[in-house]
Formats: structure tokens, C-alpha cells, sequence
């Protein structure tokens, strides 16, 4: 598959291609890290459907989405996985996806998913912490800076920020340009900056036991 554009991932996502035997449903925030797993393991048997990442900013919409996907193409394969953790569903996508008969992510969200379900656990001082992912950083305009309105009254970031004490980026890839956007968004934050490099964490765990 041709590289894709973040902006189309925000918006839009994409459709499965229809080719093989298992389906993953996943965001559209994980849509490069998905498809790098499937090129380094040859899986080629795993096909993706990715819903558009702004669903992120309507959590109460996650659940519908996966479901209307699920049913829309489960009869077409061997066995479906959904790449979201529940993601600020209060436990209902864990709900709908015991359900529909499909498996998905452990864990509250991707950040915890990404640096380790167990090491994220361990470390629950962290709730002054805010993260951002490879995508995050890259979209951190789309997905922070203008829904939050800081583009047009940068005066609301102590309101929104004023409790947070660090930005966390948890690096997928070594990127020293991603690493330079990261700490130029934490300093727009008013925040202390810390890298991780998480790689693809309980991602690839999880893939790897979907693709059998």
C-alpha cells in the first residue's frame, strides 16, 4: 500500500483492500505502524481498515464506528481484531466487541498500549504527563493546537495546561525531526519535554497473535 497522508487518516481513513484472510480495524493515529508490521513480518494475510483518527476527538463516537465496521465486513473474513484500546469509551467498545465475537487492545488507550500495558501501569504518578505518539506529534496542530483554540487565544493554555507538568513523547521511529517538532510542542506548552522511544509496544503483540 502507497504511503498515506496523515491528513486523509484524520479525516477520512480508508477502506480494506480485501485480500486477505483477517481483518484488523484500527485508528487511523496507527495507521503507520500497522502497515510497518505487516511489511516487517510479511503478513501479508492482514488486511486494514482504518476509521479517520478525529474520532479521538469524539470518543463517544468510537464504539458506532467500530461496530458499523465490523458488521459491514466481518462476513468477509476468517476472523476480525479491532487495534483501538477503549480509548475514552468508559468501556463500551470493550462491551459492543464481546458482543460482536471480535477481540481488541487491552488497555485504556494507545499511549499505554505503546510503551507496555504492565510498564505504563507501573507508573501511575504520571497523570501530570501529556503524550503524543509519532502521529501526534506530527498532527499536533489538528489534533491540539486549534481544536483547543490556542491558535486564536494562546491565553487558554494555562487553563488547559496549567496542571500538566511534562510532555512525554513516546517515539515509535528514530526521527530527529520528529524529535525536534516534539520538543518545540512541549515548549509551545509551557511543558518540561522527556522522549521515549516505546517502538510499537503491545502493538505488535497483539498483531503478531492476530496474524495467527
Amino acid at each position: 500500500m502507497a504511503l498515506i497522508s496523515d491528513d486523509l487518516l484524520t479525516v477520512e481513513g480508508f477502506e480494506p483492500a480485501r485480500q486477505g484472510r483477517v481483518l484488523l480495524i484500527g485508528c487511523g493515529a496507527l495507521a503507520h505502524e500497522v502497515l510497518a508490521l505487516k511489511r516487517l513480518n510479511d503478513w501479508q494475510h492482514l488486511d486494514l481498515q482504518c476509521l479517520p483518527a478525529n474520532l479521538h476527538l469524539y470518543p463517544d463516537r468510537i464504539t458506532e464506528a467500530v461496530e458499523k465496521a465490523v458488521l459491514a465486513h466481518q462476513s468477509d473474513y476468517d476472523s476480525v481484531y479491532v487495534l483501538y484500546a477503549d480509548c475514552g469509551t468508559g468501556g463500551q467498545l470493550q462491551a459492543k466487541c464481546a458482543e460482536l465475537g471480535v477481540e481488541m487492545i487491552e488497555g485504556p488507550h494507545c499511549y499505554s498500549f505503546f510503551e507496555g500495558n504492565a510498564v505504563f501501569a507501573a507508573h501511575p504518578d504520571e497523570f501530570t504527563a501529556f503524550y503524543l505518539t509519532d502521529f501526534l506529534v506530527r498532527q499536533f496542530d489538528a489534533f491540539v493546537w486549534r481544536p483547543m483554540g490556542l491558535d486564536r487565544h494562546p491565553q487558554l493554555r494555562d487553563m488547559y495546561f496549567g496542571n500538566y507538568t511534562k510532555l512525554v513523547y513516546q517515539a515509535q521511529t528514530n526521527d530527529p525531526g520528529l524529535d525536534a517538532k516534539a520538543e518545540d510542542c512541549a515548549r509551545r506548552l509551557g511543558l518540561a519535554y522527556e522522549r521515549r522511544f516505546t517502538g510499537y509496544g503491545d502493538l505488535a503483540v497483539v498483531m503478531t497473535h492476530a496474524a495467527g
